[in-house]
């Protein structure tokens, strides 16, 4: 053999390890993006394609990572979990106005913590990195709040938006299950 086909099949065999190191870190980073986003993730990528979604997931995190979020106080906690009781007692008698104040509460918690509460799709984006495993749960109790608003939903459709909230709202008590580690990039 030549130099020039020495320098040849070397340039291949080098090419051919990054490509096989560039694709090991890529179905990594992929992995860490689908356990740790579960659900999300797979929305994400039926929506978006997998590159799309991957990269949206990316910056997501990214975004939450540069929120000052703080862990509620103990006084705050024991607050608004009242609070939450009283709406559920609500619920009996008055099942709109509980959901429509659930909504509020969610909503004003996720600003104690930190969030930026702004449109509502930016608002389940940052609650999704810490709290993935119910954001379905919050995009499902909007969707009911939004059809009550026009008389679309039954008292049942109001009694799981409830159940929905709750969820999330245990979970931004610090109640739920502890928020995950956050994918590496």
């Amino acid at each position: 053999m030549d130099n020039q086909t020495t320098v040849f099949v070397m340039l291949g065999a080098l090419l051919l390890v990054g490509l096989i190191i560039w694709y090991a870190m890529k179905q990594k980073r992929t992995d860490q993006l689908r356990n740790h986003y579960g659900p999300e993730y797979d929305r994400m990528v039926r929506e978006k394609g997998s590159t799309l979604a991957e990269r949206e997931l990316i910056d997501r995190t990214r975004r939450v990572e540069r929120l000052a979020l703080v862990p509620l106080a103990p006084d705050k906690r024991q607050h608004y979990a009242e609070q939450w009781k009283q709406q559920q007692a609500r619920f009996v008698d008055q099942p709109v106005a509980a959901v429509e104040e659930a909504d509020h509460l969610v909503e004003e918690v996720m600003m104690e913590c930190g969030y930026p509460v702004a449109e509502f799709e930016q608002r389940v984006a940052d609650i999704s990195v810490d709290h993935p495993q119910v954001v379905e749960n919050y995009r499902a109790a909007h969707e009911i709040a939004v059809r009550e608003r026009t008389g679309q939903a039954s008292t049942e459709d109001l009694r799981r938006a409830m159940l929905y909230y709750r969820n999330l709202f245990m979970e931004l008590l610090g109640v739920g299950p502890a928020p995950r580690q956050a994918p590496s990039r």
